[in-house]
């Protein structure tokens, strides 16, 4: 995890200024996974629920165009290899603020909802990360009814 982290900040953040984007760009990368992780829930990879993440990456975490394809690929890499959901929750916990760790609920409310369709293990992980970030179980139940509105 820390080597293709480490690559992503050398290939993206050379420069010495960068320290200050650092921290965005690892909860970027924490997001990413995340979304990720909701997408592959259901076992089905749909096209809607790509689409989706795109949308999310580009328009909640701002992330640059060129740069959507190399994060969402980091992104996958870094949800294959993790063995919890700690280390993506932790450093939610540690760099979001409430309404941004809502956005975070809303986004992947948005992904399961992308396919028409929320499979039980979305929704259980789902709440299962909500839980892990401390949002409230109303905040997370209106985060689902926003997302399924959109």
């Amino acid at each position: 995890m820390l080597n293709s982290i480490k690559a992503f900040f050398d290939e993206k953040l050379a420069n010495p200024t960068a320290e200050e984007l650092m921290p965005a760009s690892k909860t970027q990368i924490a997001c990413a996974a995340l979304f990720i992780e909701v997408m592959k829930a259901d076992h089905e990879l749909d096209e809607r629920e790509k689409s989706e993440l795109v949308a999310l990456l580009r328009d909640s975490l701002q992330v640059r165009e060129e740069d959507i394809q190399d994060l969402m690929q980091l992104g996958q890499e870094e949800a294959d290899r993790a063995t919890s959901l700690y280390g993506f929750t932790r450093l939610i916990n540690d760099e979001y603020s409430y309404p941004q760790k809502l956005q975070l609920v809303q986004g992947m409310w948005r992904i399961a909802f992308s396919d028409k369709k929320i499979d039980m293990y979305e929704d259980h992980l789902i709440r299962k990360i909500s839980d892990l970030i401390y949002v409230s179980h109303t905040d997370f139940i209106k985060a689902k009814i926003i997302a399924r509105e959109s």
